[in-house]
């Protein structure tokens, strides 16, 4: 008798399987206000997939995608890798050189592109080093003479309700996209279906660890604050979907546009960088909108404690998680114990603000430069290592690189840290974003969370420059609130880190040579702020003068 027996492979298809069959009249809502259901979700995931196949598109074919958050982006999460083709979650805050580079490396064979974008692909389109069809979304006014270019709606009208999705190799590429820098060109990483379907899992899993946790559930209303082209929107969208919750996709990231939804459609699960949290509170202090039902989860750099804190006064629950592009994303998310939440509002903070534990299946270690474990006595730092079933192999096209990443059998993030006497993993700063300065190591983290404490400081950032006596020493960029005087602000930050000297927190060699006041202060194309930009920018700053 043959044996019958299905070798289930772990394909991005099958987190569709459980919203169609336990909830498949589940809402999913965007910013234009379209509204269907898991269903209609799934009927549109097969017309599109038989619309991409009409334009020749094959399995490891790579599909380019430049848009803003809505349902569409949601159908290309899936349909795309479904397909064997390979989804490239275009960052839009890119250059436009750099967008260049990423569809050239990338070797896209389509571009999706939202009509808000294709001024920039015209641009760059006689460079792009192949043959490439465009796609156009939510637009019916461009001059379509060129034959590679079509309109969305006119490429899926008419489309078969159904298509055979084969199964294939779970290890198959799945997506790729590029992280971002000042220098050099963006690197490029890449996930299969078997690395996404287990992070899916993992963080699932993570996140409802402890009885007190940022676990999403099916009776939230999720809505990613985090752009889509951000490591797979931080992987929420797969998680949402495989749950089967109601979903907002809000467009653009406006501020009273975003708190509306939040508003209208019940939101209650996000995540987000602290500027966008930032950029949430500042506009809610206007509309006074009641956040006690929202759940928000922080990545990308860290949350300071008076963020946090500002974030609790306005209702929201906030944690701190951690992750990067090559780790899929996520490493650790912070925990709160029932003995957490009845103790000081101080402890509180302090746990709230905390990198977090490692989730399941997450090796996490922390060495010094030979690759030895640091002892852990919550002061020893060391270089954050780490392995997990779904962390990118290493980087698209660069062996070099990726033999450094992946250095003695861990991925090397590149932040130093220690593990507390919770369990917790405690970044003290980025290797490269340490100041080194009279012999002593100097955490910008540590300044900029006691400098953000100070009243009239908006934003802070601490770099390290060049100083020839010292090695380095710290300067710090802040920017003030407009109606507080400099000289105060100026006062209150030398007498608070002068404070933290005296009490031993803070090295003498941590009071900075100068404060640098501007409007704004520069981010990445992912709202984190650039230090690397600001080493370059101040690099031959009179660090002398005081």
């Amino acid at each position: 008798m043959e044996n019958s027996f299905y070798n289930y492979p772990l394909l991005i298809k099958q987190l569709l399987i459980s919203p169609l069959s336990s909830n498949p009249e589940q809402e999913i809502v965007d910013n234009e206000n379209q509204r269907y259901d898991y269903k209609r979700l799934n009927t549109n995931i097969h017309t599109l997939a038989n619309a991409l196949r009409e334009l020749g598109i094959k399995k490891g074919d790579t599909i380019g995608v430049m848009a803003w958050d809505t349902i569409r982006y949601l159908e290309f999460f899936f349909t795309i890798p479904m397909m064997g083709a390979i989804l490239h979650t275009i960052n839009i805050r890119l250059s436009e050189q750099q967008i260049l580079y990423t569809i050239n490396h990338a070797d896209d064979e389509i571009l999706i592109v939202h009509h808000d974008f294709i001024q920039v692909i015209d641009k760059i389109r006689k460079e792009i080093s192949r043959p490439i069809k465009i796609i156009l979304l939510n637009s019916n006014k461009y001059n379509l003479s060129d034959n590679n270019t079509y309109l969305y709606e006119d490429l899926i009208k008419n489309k078969k309700l159904k298509f055979k999705f084969e199964d294939f190799d779970e290890n198959t590429t799945a997506t790729k996209f590029y992280t971002t820098g000042t220098t050099g060109d963006p690197k490029g990483v890449s996930y299969s279906h078997r690395q996404l379907v287990i992070h899916t899992l993992g963080f699932i899993a993570g996140s409802s660890v402890s009885n007190y946790s940022h676990r999403l559930h099916n009776e939230d209303v999720y809505m990613p604050l985090t752009p889509m082209f951000h490591v797979h929107g931080w992987g929420f969208p797969y998680m949402a979907t495989l749950l089967g919750v109601k979903q907002v996709y809000p467009g653009r990231y406006e501020p009273k546009r975003l708190l509306d939804l939040i508003k209208q459609e019940k939101v209650t699960f996000s995540h987000c960088v602290p500027t966008i949290l930032q950029m949430l509170l500042n506009e809610n202090k206007k509309l006074n909108y009641d956040l006690s039902k929202l759940k928000l989860i922080i990545g990308g750099s860290a949350m300071s404690k008076s963020l946090a804190e500002e974030a609790q006064s306005q209702g929201i629950n906030v944690v701190s998680a951690y992750g990067m592009s090559e780790t899929c994303p996520f490493l650790t998310i912070a925990q709160m114990p029932s003995e957490v939440r009845i103790s000081s509002q101080k402890e509180l903070i302090k746990m709230r603000t905390k990198t977090g534990k490692p989730g399941p299946l997450v090796d996490l270690r922390i060495v010094d430069e030979n690759f030895k474990d640091v002892i852990r006595d919550n002061n020893s730092t060391g270089e954050i290592v780490v392995r997990a079933p779904w962390l990118t192999n290493g980087y698209i096209k660069d062996e070099k690189a990726s033999k450094e990443l992946w250095k003695g059998g861990y991925l090397h993030t590149g932040d130093v840290g220690y593990i507390d006497d919770t369990g917790s993993l405690i970044i003290t700063d980025r290797i490269k974003d340490i100041i080194k300065s009279g012999g002593e190591w100097i955490s910008s983290l540590q300044i900029e969370d006691i400098v953000s404490k100070c009243k009239g400081v908006k934003e802070v950032a601490a770099i390290g420059v060049k100083d020839s006596k010292w090695g380095e020493r710290p300067i710090i960029i802040v920017a003030k609130i407009a109606r507080e005087n400099t000289e105060d602000i100026n006062k209150r930050i030398r007498e608070r880190i002068s404070n933290e000297i005296k009490k031993g927190t803070l090295s003498k060699w941590a009071m900075p040579d100068k404060i640098e006041y501007v409007k704004e202060i520069e981010k990445t194309s992912v709202g984190k702020i650039n230090k690397k930009l600001l080493r370059e920018k101040y690099k031959f700053i009179n660090t002398n003068e005081k």
